[in-house]
């Protein structure tokens, strides 16, 4: 076949060359360039069409017009802690600017005190772009809450597109997760049999045959950030993809761990720009006393492509990451006309070079090789993972630590970073001021990870993941065969919690230092067990350890970092786990919901815990971790990393 291309020989005329035009009427916006056609409504600003490559609408045409192609939100007024969910339709049309080669269109709604309670306290200007020559548009939002509006919290904004069934049935979010997927009939019943929350559904009697006895979940397919730069769907007849590109994650939040969803059965396919997901209502903003905030979400690019023919589908995957790489090249765009979008002459640039000084592994500083370096709003240090407000720039360090984090929005951050194999977070103590043109060399920077003394011994590898640790195969009646030997992502099957109970039916986990090994000995989530009478119960994890010698009247250092926790609490006793008290107890922490969403980190949780030489005894020691809450399947915690460390000197 040949490669893919703007659209094929099937029955449409194509002129990538023709210019764009714009067509207004009460109804309708339609904007052409010769190579497909986007109609949204008037004033509302929904896609409610798109043609191309020979199809009158690539849009659920099932659906209302106001279900295909949209902005929402989901927003709370104070005190109430039920969202209210919202599709974004603007007030006034109008036309920012068109010529034959560029046409940039707005659909606003503003706020106004009539609408107190009603409706969210925002202005929001939703903007369509469509060039000459390109296979698909652009959209991004300005969103401003004036001083002095009431106070609400934003629980998530998005764009949603809703694709024709009977055209879209396989979806690729990468090479290695792309699948033909159920029919959004197969998820109701008698189809389809709900799980232990809504999103998840067997599919007992699927329009596919194929797919019988599969589990579908949207939250299966949920991915990083940082990964999160392409998917969507294709239809092999006639062959064409429909694909969500999103070139930079700078207007998302929560910075480059953080989770969310992309496409799923729907077909759907969202652009997501902030949500709780993995996190909790953390990661939903809070706008109090009346504070002034404005922010662009976007610009996103819906691409299209198609295939001379039908032989290889698969290409047209390839050539949307060809796409994705041209535009991550081409942003910020210089095409976007809304004042509020900076340009790259606006914008500044930080760069330096991360050491990590530990003395108890190296006399010298080492080079902090891979290490997540950003910039975001000022906090306090690890503060960028709760952070919704803002924009945020992130980077990979090189192997020895140098970094060049480009295009910087305007304004004052704090610089972060974060060390794969280091615990602990760094923050430059020093607010920067980013203005327009900057180019600002930090030289050296030293990050020293917290360190009191040798290590004794460690589990795990501090990555802010459990995905070290012992991940079960799915029950064989609850599996996504896309995940079956699937390493990386094995995680991602339905129903794992329950495997815990049945790996320890009677008595609970026990790790033994110098001999157990951490990839199969540490089951990846402490859960509660599931007892017969559909009840649950809570589980206390044992870690055992010799010493040769206590030091007496020394303090010894605990550090747990803890991958995610969900409504959960981490209780640890020294050598006695009858204790009235514990020794240690982070009290409730956590809204995660990694467990019960597929995922194999939330946020990330640091505890670094005193321990009195009082509390050891030489010879064998235990340490008792206890997660006492067990009202759900759902609730508990995700390990990262654990390290005992000696007294200084010892």
């Amino acid at each position: 076949m040949g490669p893919p291309r703007a659209a094929s020989p099937a029955g449409a005329a194509v002129d990538a060359t023709a210019g764009v035009t714009v067509k207004v009427t009460d109804r309708y916006v339609e904007i052409k360039n010769g190579i497909f056609e986007l109609t949204l409504s008037n004033p509302d600003g929904i896609v409610t069409g798109v043609r191309y490559n020979g199809v009158d609408n690539l849009m659920e045409i099932l659906n209302k017009e106001d279900n295909r192609g949209y902005w929402d939100l989901v927003w709370n007024p104070p005190g109430q802690k039920t969202g209210i969910f919202d599709v974004i339709k603007g007030t006034e049309f109008r036309i920012i600017y068109q010529d034959e080669n560029q046409a940039e269109v707005s659909f606003t709604r503003n706020w106004d005190p009539s609408l107190e309670g009603k409706a969210v306290p925002l202005n929001i200007d939703k903007r369509f772009i469509v060039l000459r020559g390109s296979s698909g548009f652009y959209t991004y939002g300005i969103y401003e809450h004036k001083e002095g509006w009431p106070d609400f919290g934003l629980g998530e904004t998005r764009v949603a597109f809703k694709l024709r069934k009977d055209k879209f049935h396989y979806m690729a979010l990468a090479d290695d997760r792309q699948r033909i997927m159920p029919m959004p009939d197969d998820r109701l019943p008698p189809r389809g049999q709900p799980l232990a929350y809504p999103e998840a559904v067997l599919l007992v009697d699927p329009i596919n045959p194929d797919l019988r006895g599969e589990v579908d979940d949207k939250y299966q397919y949920s991915c990083e950030d940082q990964y999160n730069n392409v998917h969507g769907w294709m239809s092999f007849d006639p062959p064409i993809g429909f694909w969500q590109i999103t070139p930079s994650d700078e207007f998302r939040t929560g910075g480059p761990l953080k989770q969310n969803l992309t496409s799923h059965v729907g077909p759907t396919m969202l652009a997501m720009f902030l949500s709780a997901h993995y996190a909790g209502d953390d990661l939903s903003p809070k706008f109090t006393n009346g504070e002034y905030w404005k922010k662009v979400h976007g610009p996103v690019f819906m691409y299209l492509n198609s295939s001379w023919d039908g032989s290889d589908p698969t290409m047209l995957w390839e050539d949307a990451k060809v796409q994705m790489m041209i535009e991550k090249e081409n942003w910020p765009y210089c095409f976007a006309l809304s004042e509020d979008f900076q340009k790259t002459e606006q914008r500044g640039c930080v760069s330096g070079r991360l050491l990590v000084r530990d003395r108890y592994i190296d006399d010298q500083d080492l080079y902090a090789s891979g290490a997540y370096v950003g910039l975001a709003l000022p906090g306090e240090a690890g503060s960028w993972q709760r952070e919704c407000k803002g924009y945020q720039f992130w980077c990979r360090a090189d192997v020895d630590g140098s970094f060049y984090i480009r295009n910087i929005v305007t304004g004052k951050y704090n610089l972060y970073a974060w060390v794969p194999g280091f615990i602990g977070d760094y923050r430059l103590d020093a607010t920067l001021t980013i203005s327009s043109g900057d180019d600002i060399y930090l030289g050296d920077l030293v990050y020293e990870p917290p360190r009191d003394g040798p290590t004794m011994w460690e589990i795990g590898v501090p990555d802010r993941s459990a995905a070290e640790f012992y991940v079960p195969d799915p029950n064989p009646n609850y599996v996504n065969r896309l995940y079956i030997n699937h390493p990386a992502d094995r995680f991602r099957q339905y129903g794992l919690w329950e495997r815990y109970a049945e790996l320890y039916p009677n008595s609970d986990l026990v790790y033994t230092v110098g001999q157990s090994d951490y990839t199969t000995d540490w089951f990846y989530a402490q859960v509660n067990r599931k007892l017969d009478d559909n009840t649950y119960q809570p589980t206390t994890w044992q870690i055992k350890f010799n010493l040769d010698s206590v030091s007496p009247s020394s303090t010894y250092k605990f550090r747990v970092a803890l991958a995610s926790s969900a409504l959960a609490e981490l209780q640890v006793f020294f050598n006695d786990q009858d204790k009235a008290r514990p020794h240690f107890a982070t009290g409730l922490i956590g809204r995660e919901n990694a467990i019960a969403r597929h995922g194999i980190h939330g946020l990330y949780w640091l505890f670094n815990i005193d321990v009195a030489s009082a509390w050891l005894v030489q010879g064998v020691n235990t340490i008792y971790l206890k997660q006492p809450r067990s009202q759900s399947p759902f609730q508990g915690l995700m390990y990262d990393y654990l390290r005992l460390e000696g007294p200084c000197g010892c």
